[in-house]
């Protein structure tokens, strides 16, 4: 099992990949329209978000857990 580099989240099937596509390294909720992979900073939004409205968290609150998770991740390391 893969796990998106710019997220976390597993992907099992093949729906869960960007495209379809099993040979990519992010899932379908980190990828553009085109398809190439969210920015820091759009997927930092989306991140947040997705907190705010699954766990309550003000914004400040939910940014940095954000921020906290995303920094663990491959894709954002420097």
């Amino acid at each position: 099992m893969k796990t998106c580099i710019a997220c976390g989240m597993p992907m099992t099937a093949k729906e869960d990949f960007a495209m379809g596509d099993e040979s990519k390294d992010y899932c379908k909720y980190c990828m553009r329209q085109d398809g190439s992979m969210h920015s820091y900073d759009e997927k930092l939004e989306s991140m947040t978000e997705f907190i705010i409205k699954t766990q309550g968290m003000d914004k400040e609150a939910a940014e940095n857990a954000a921020r906290s998770m995303m920094e663990k991740l491959p894709a954002w390391k420097k």
